[in-house]
């Protein structure tokens, strides 16, 4: 049975919702990669007295714990505290830490404030693990059946300890045994829909299947055992992928890596060797802005709150015509522009529905390549900003069908 391990944060601003706590969804993925059972999330405020409770409990239900926040300078910075008083393990200075500590302020020109010094004081046993990325050193300790690690509740600080320290001593103390996950990612089909398609597939109950909706895409999911039969899983998973067919725009697992539809793309465009003008309306350079950073196969990008205005930039005539044929004149004007492969327009019917969040518009997708000419129809509700995501979302998905071929 693999180790259950537990994550708790410390923070007022994290209970009273002021800050979203990334750390424990990071943190969580990060475990159950490498073979934790992730049982619970805990939340505590600045309360010393409770700090001390959770702790104690935690200590004799888990076989490990991650504690990120309060290792910081103020008043308010409880975590080390209480951790002492909870095991009974007195605060000590240590000396290396203030070290450390004291050159963080010096390499950066800046004089170090007193305040500083009280994060140089960890619970006597403890084992410090060093910070080179800020002022808190984390601390490990082990009380009755529990390993604790603490960590500094910056993101950017505690993702590069538990990558630099964390994750190779848990593999030295713990016989971590990772489950199978696949995550299969869909776009332009609803969680209803794809519970619809695969609900007649029988799965054996070792088997986990379940499902996670983002703004941008949703992700089907398998978690099975680690010595679950990989030839076996691997028939679900076809299976469901027979049954999602074109909606999938890429797979998880040990083999495959897929972060999100614009990563897919962008991959598919420098392995094909192909270039592209981006034309939007609606969603005003949101499909530019989730590609564009760091690629240079997007040549050109143009957007328009209308298309009579986009049939001006490209001097086509602009009269009574649908959105397929408006969207054809101008993606034919802009390849002639240009030297791009592909032409990627996105038009939407103006009227007065966009920023009404019950009532729906249409958008038209195009793209014109040597091939050919491809473009799909969509309606999409919601609040302005949501269609606009959609917009440009759905925009890129005809790219990516069209660059797998399965238009």
């Amino acid at each position: 049975m693999n180790p259950t391990l537990e994550i708790f944060s410390q923070g007022e601003e994290i209970v009273t919702g002021q800050t979203v706590d990334t750390n424990a969804t990071w943190l969580s993925q990060a475990c159950m990669t490498m073979g934790f059972t992730v049982s619970r999330h805990t939340a505590v405020g600045d309360r010393l007295d409770e700090l001390i409770a959770l702790l104690k409990e935690i200590s004799t239900r888990a076989d490990c714990c991650i504690c990120t926040g309060g290792l910081g300078p103020t008043s308010d910075d409880l975590t080390a505290e209480a951790a002492s008083l909870a095991f009974s393990m007195p605060l000590q200075f240590d000396a290396k830490a203030f070290e450390q500590i004291a050159n963080f302020f010096k390499n950066r020109g800046r004089t170090m404030p007193e305040s500083n010094r009280k994060q140089a004081y960890l619970p006597s046993g403890a084992l410090r693990i060093d910070n080179q990325w800020g002022t808190a050193p984390g601390f490990t300790l082990q009380y009755n059946r529990c390993r604790f690690v603490f960590l500094p509740g910056v993101p950017f600080e505690m993702q590069h300890l538990f990558n630099e320290f964390v994750k190779c001593f848990f593999e030295r103390h713990y016989a971590l045994n990772p489950k199978q996950l696949v995550t299969l990612k869909t776009i332009g089909i609803g969680e209803s829909d794809i519970q619809t398609a695969i609900a007649d597939i029988t799965i054996p109950p070792e088997i986990q299947l379940g499902f996670r909706t983002g703004p941008d895409h949703i992700e089907t999911k398998l978690l099975a055992p680690a010595q679950y039969p990989r030839h076996k899983l691997d028939v679900f998973i076809d299976t469901i992928k027979s049954r999602l067919g074109n909606y999938i725009f890429g797979i998880n697992d040990d083999h495959n890596h897929c972060d999100d539809l614009p990563s897919t793309i962008d991959k598919m465009m420098r392995n094909q060797q192909r270039t592209a003008i981006f034309i939007e309306t609606i969603s005003q350079g949101l499909m530019t802005a989730k590609c564009a950073i760091g690629n240079d196969w997007l040549l050109e990008t143009h957007y328009q709150c209308s298309p009579e205005r986009l049939a001006n930039r490209f001097a086509v005539s602009f009269g009574d015509m649908d959105l397929p044929n408006q969207a054809k004149k101008i993606a034919n004007a802009a390849r002639i522009q240009s030297s791009a492969d592909l032409v990627l327009i996105q038009l939407y019917q103006k009227d007065n529905t966009l920023n009404d969040k019950d009532r729906y518009i249409t958008i038209y997708n195009a793209l014109l390549s040597s091939e050919g000419y491809w473009h799909t129809s969509h309606a999409i509700g919601g609040p302005v900003k949501r269609k606009q995501n959609q917009a440009a979302l759905l925009a890129l998905d005809l790219l990516r069908r069209y660059l797998q071929n399965i238009n």
